[in-house]
């Protein structure tokens, strides 16, 4: 009787672990040097040090490429420098790694919406709602960039008529 429990409970174990190994996200192992640089540059931006935080980031990304928090970080550093078209294509660098980061769909989105390209950034909104499968924080905080609009800035440049070429 002991050894059929005994061999009962080796079993869910085994499906306990083998359910565990399956649900594993596919995120890559970083190298911890790259992951120490990420943070270092996260202090600095945290600093408002945008140029030097790059500098950390991309360190870490000659450590290992594969760091997303490291395209992320870079990509945040040029909105905090004011240029939204450079932070869209670092956020681009994330996806390509992780289509599912949430966190760089829902600032690619905000980015594009500096940008005045509503459009591109209603496609994250929908694509983040189809990964949360509800309202989650991200698809709540994009929303509200999309319903407040394009900077005034953008829009008057949208609106001013191109010049004529003779």
């Amino acid at each position: 009787m002991q050894s059929r429990i005994m061999l009962a409970g080796i079993a869910v174990a085994i499906a306990t672990a083998s359910s565990v190994a399956y649900c594993k996200t596919a995120e890559p192992s970083i190298a911890p040097l790259s992951m120490q640089l990420t943070r270092s540059g996260e202090t600095l931006l945290n600093g408002h040090k945008a140029q030097a935080a790059i500098d950390q980031f991309e360190t870490a990304l000659a450590v290992d490429p594969r760091n997303t928090r490291a395209y992320i970080g870079i990509a945040r550093s040029y909105e905090m420098l004011g240029l939204p078209g450079r932070a869209v294509k670092f956020y681009r660098e994330a996806l390509a790694i992780d289509p599912n980061d949430l966190t760089a769909l829902s600032e690619q989105g905000e980015a594009y919406m500096a940008r005045g390209a509503v459009a591109l950034a209603k496609d994250n909104l929908a694509r983040i709602r189809k990964l949360c499968q509800s309202e989650c924080q991200n698809a709540v905080t994009l929303a509200a960039a999309i319903e407040k609009g394009p900077p005034a800035t953008v829009t008057a440049a949208a609106e001013k008529p191109a010049p004529k070429i003779n």
